[in-house]
């Protein structure tokens, strides 16, 4: 299969818009018929990790079957990531508990954060739901720059999830 053409990565503001349509168009080619969760979630975090610089680590964690109220990692890119985050702690915790994407400056003031790799500075986390509302998963960005993400970051993350889990 042909991934459409590479742009160049970049996390300049002016370019980030256009970046995450690119990708976005890029991840929906791939994955075009593909229906296992596993394989869409593999993909969209090795892409979008490639696509920008500043994607340090990035990654699902889903809703454990053994525990309704815990994530356990699932796919992702990037350093060792945390097994296990209660609803009740960090930042995926917190989009998961609220069900609301959580964009965060300073990882380091963030009440109950969890260090998973120390040289993250900020994090954008945002909440996975199926066709059928039910939550799945929380999709988890960390950069090593405090303030990398913003409400363009957000849009974007949340359309792609939306496209690719929520869909009919």
């Amino acid at each position: 299969m042909r991934v459409m053409s590479y742009i160049a990565r970049t996390d300049r503001p002016a370019d980030k818009v256009a970046r995450y349509a690119e990708v976005e168009t890029e991840i929906l080619a791939v994955l075009e018929g593909e229906p296992n969760r596993t394989a869409r979630m593999a993909t969209v975090a090795s892409m979008l990790a490639d696509a920008f610089e500043s994607y340090f680590w990035t990654g699902f964690y889903l809703v454990a079957d053994d525990r309704p109220d815990e994530l356990v990692v699932g796919p992702y890119q990037g350093t060792l990531g945390c097994l296990r985050i209660p609803f009740s702690r960090g930042v995926c915790g917190a989009a998961a508990r609220t069900g609301l994407t959580q964009v965060v400056e300073d990882v380091h003031a963030f009440p109950g954060h969890i260090a998973c790799d120390g040289r993250s500075r900020s994090e954008i986390v945002v909440p996975v739901r199926d066709a059928s509302g039910a939550l799945i998963a929380v999709f988890d960005v960390d950069a090593t720059e405090p303030a990398a993400f913003d409400a363009e970051d957000a849009r974007a993350l949340e359309r792609l999830m939306a496209r690719l889990f929520a869909a009919g």
